[in-house]
């Protein structure tokens, strides 16, 4: 396996800037970039790599080995040796659409040899636990699928999926890892801190929040935050929700906030809300958020030990980059820590992070945390 990666901070790239890349001759190139990088930059990889698989996404913020970076693009080119990529598109007509669109893209995957799964999706207009449900329901649970939803800087207007037809602001892509040799791990974690009182849901549908406690959910929301709640749905990244069982204990998993609806009160979160559950309030540290990364990064590295070439694929929240502000370089540097100078790292602050939980198979759409992927061959 050999990886190559290329950071265009201000220039526009031409297939030019793409030879040292090219000359790998790459079966797949991942490009991570804010929404006017990726516009910019989508043509020149096109033809830059018209052998390989491209996939990719727009960003809150570009993650390569160089650190995090704002308004700039990542290309990161890598070719296996033994390990096969199959690629899967399907247009996401609307938020309804999330669980029929995830049927379609693991309908469109043979199951032989099927190792893993990484997925690139937009990012404001999905229900991203009902594309996984839609995926699980075809592919079972044996497959590990990871990847994350695509940002637009903090806007939440619109987001763009790159893949083998160009750039789209509607199309999910995934891509099917087949082989005996691929190395395939995973890790997540979050470092938020829970505060207040669990509230009950008493009215959601999928992943729109209507009430808490019989209230409004954005009144009561919006109660919380404050002065905080004059910037949403932005503001709410730095508060997102932990969701409860029925029995008030925690699940795992973290939403965060995709919109909000004056008119009708609700708040519309990335997944799915137990109806039966409850939710509470979260907060964090940056020292904390480091610490979450750098476990993450050990668990996902836990069941690969020896220093071979590898890519890191890093998906992380944009909520944790708006808490660390200036200091957001320290939870990458701390997973760089532990993969040491065999391993690329590429990725992206996300509005949403695809992984399964920390020693499991079965995948979950998270927020507020980071995800890690790791790649290899064993050849």
């Amino acid at each position: 396996m050999r990886v190559e990666q290329a950071l265009f901070r201000t220039v526009q790239p031409s297939v030019a800037d793409f030879a040292v890349l090219a000359a790998i001759e790459p079966t797949l190139v991942l490009s991570f970039g804010s929404v006017q990088a990726i516009k910019d930059g989508a043509q020149a990889i096109a033809q830059a790599f018209p052998a390989a698989h491209r996939a990719g996404c727009s960003t809150a913020g570009e993650i390569s080995r160089a650190g995090v970076e704002d308004g700039s693009l990542v290309v990161t080119a890598v070719r296996f040796e033994t390990t096969r990529v199959k690629q899967v598109s399907t247009v996401l007509s609307t938020m309804e659409d999330s669980l029929d669109a995830g049927r379609r893209l693991a309908k469109g995957l043979p199951n032989e040899g099927l190792r893993a799964i990484l997925i690139f999706g937009q990012g404001v207009r999905i229900n991203g636990s009902a594309v996984l449900a839609g995926m699980t329901e075809i592919l079972g649970n044996q497959v590990s699928i990871t990847g994350g939803l695509a940002g637009d800087g903090g806007a939440f207007t619109q987001t763009w999926v790159l893949d083998d037809q160009g750039l789209s602001s509607d199309r999910l892509t995934c891509l099917g890892l087949y082989g005996a040799d691929l190395d395939f791990s995973h890790g997540s974690f979050g470092g938020w801190s829970p505060f207040g009182p669990s509230r009950k849901v008493t009215r959601c549908e999928n992943n729109v929040l209507y009430e808490l406690d019989g209230e409004p959910a954005l009144d009561v929301y919006k109660r919380y935050l404050g002065d905080h709640a004059k910037g949403l749905p932005a503001s709410g990244l730095l508060f997102p929700f932990a969701m409860l069982g029925s029995d008030h204990n925690e699940v795992g998993l973290i939403r965060t906030i995709l919109g909000v609806d004056d008119v009708s009160g609700s708040v519309t979160l990335a997944g799915d809300i137990d109806p039966n559950g409850y939710l509470k309030l979260m907060h964090a540290s940056t020292d904390a958020l480091v610490d979450g990364a750098e476990a993450a990064a050990a668990a996902a590295k836990s069941m690969f030990s020896s220093p071979r070439p590898s890519l890191v694929l890093l998906v992380s929240c944009v909520g944790r980059k708006l808490v660390m502000g200036g200091r957001v370089d320290e939870e990458v540097e701390a997973v760089g820590g532990v993969f040491g100078q065999a391993a690329v790292l590429a990725g992206f602050y996300s509005y949403g992070e695809i992984s399964p939980l920390n020693n499991a198979v079965e995948c979950k759409l998270h927020n507020q945390t980071m995800t890690i992927t790791y790649i290899s061959e064993s050849v």
